[in-house]
């Protein structure tokens, strides 16, 4: 008798090599470091050219929309490669909020003429939920009244370049919100190249799209299971960047890396970047094939956020003094990796969760 194989799928196709390639050129020519920094300390920390260079010139807003209404018709696992790029580079792009989480939520309700301008990249769209918000979590929602939103949500990842808000109302409705009829007021963010921002709503005009629970989860899966993607080029950053300079920098006229303490500290550290890949693809192939993704997104969550942490520490320590100016990048990942760790739930709320879900709970 013949049985089918539900093994998850760790290894990328020729398809997600390629893409992998042309997001990194990309990202390469327009998103240097330097590039990076000196936007973080502007008035305007997200890239906006950039982000059109990656919806307009290559269609990655639309990955996860299907071709009938207007997208790529692609997978998680392509978006989870755009994602590793995306983290790897530190850019400042909308991209887990409006092209994962908002999209997700979107095709939840069935959404087709918000899911075709969110998909094109005319558009950026942001969840109205708090990024610290676990999937399954309570999120807070505003009060309708007579199809008018009042009330005040705080930590709303992106809501800055954001073009409408997806608002869970206290009727257990989610309401599409033009970001005009809004007051959006920045929050010191630890992680510059995603700010987040209070948005307060004040009989700001809303429609009704679904209901918002079933909608706010999926989203919210999708973008903690990804964020692992993101999680895991933070930490390939750092542990290329680390051995590149170890090899190097000299110390007693010999590299610094050749010394045995410092091998074993990268050797550790590539182990565990391994294990990141493993829940990360294993994560975006259960997304993509609904395999048990409950559990393949709390197991990825609850490794990623302390091996992308320990790797940007480990950067930024190896990297000696330089390590620890403003110039060098190393702070930028630094700091995605810390406000990642928290990002859709801690690793500690995944610990739960994946206990509940396989049955394993405390005594």
């Amino acid at each position: 008798m013949s049985t089918t194989s539900t093994a998850p799928d760790l290894l990328y196709s020729e398809e997600e090599e390629a893409l992998r390639a042309a997001v990194r050129d990309l990202l390469t020519d327009h998103c240097d470091p330097a590039g990076v920094i000196a936007r973080i300390e502007s008035d305007t920390p997200q890239d906006l050219s950039l982000w059109k260079s990656l919806t307009d010139g290559m269609g990655l807003a639309g990955l996860l929309v299907p071709e009938d209404l207007g997208g790529q018709g692609a997978t998680h696992r392509e978006a989870a490669v755009v994602l590793e790029e995306l983290g790897r580079a530190a850019a400042p792009v909308p991209y887990l909020t409006s092209a994962v989480v908002a999209i997700e939520a979107l095709l939840a309700c069935e959404a087709g003429d918000l899911l075709g301008e969110l998909a094109s990249g005319r558009r950026v769209g942001a969840l109205a939920v708090g990024l610290h918000v676990a999937p399954g979590g309570a999120f807070r929602a505003v009060r309708v009244d007579n199809g008018t939103l009042r009330g005040e949500l705080t930590g709303i990842a992106d809501a800055a370049v954001a073009d409408v808000l997806l608002v869970p109302g206290d009727d257990g409705g989610l309401y599409a919100v033009e970001s005009g009829a809004v007051t959006v007021t920045p929050q010191v963010s630890l992680d510059l190249t995603r700010p987040l921002a209070t948005i307060t709503l004040d009989a700001a005009p809303g429609r009704r799209l679904g209901d918002a629970e079933p909608a706010v989860r999926r989203a919210l899966r999708a973008g903690a299971g990804l964020l692992a993607s993101e999680q895991l080029g933070v930490a390939d950053w750092a542990l290329t960047e680390t051995v590149r300079y170890l090899k190097e920098r000299k110390q007693f006229n010999r590299p610094v890396g050749g010394f045995q303490a410092l091998k074993h500290r990268l050797a550790q550290l590539w182990l565990d970047v391994a294990g990141l890949r493993a829940a990360a693809r294993g994560a975006a192939d259960a997304l993509s094939t609904g395999q048990d993704a409950d559990v393949a997104v709390a197991v990825a969550q609850a490794y990623a956020a302390p091996v992308a942490v320990r790797a940007a520490e480990e950067a930024v320590q190896l990297h000696g003094g330089i390590g620890m100016t403003w110039e060098h990048p190393a702070h930028l990942y630094l700091k995605r990796a810390k406000a990642d760790s928290i990002a859709h739930g801690t690793p500690g709320a995944h610990r739960e969760a994946l206990a509940e879900l396989v049955d394993l709970r405390a005594p």
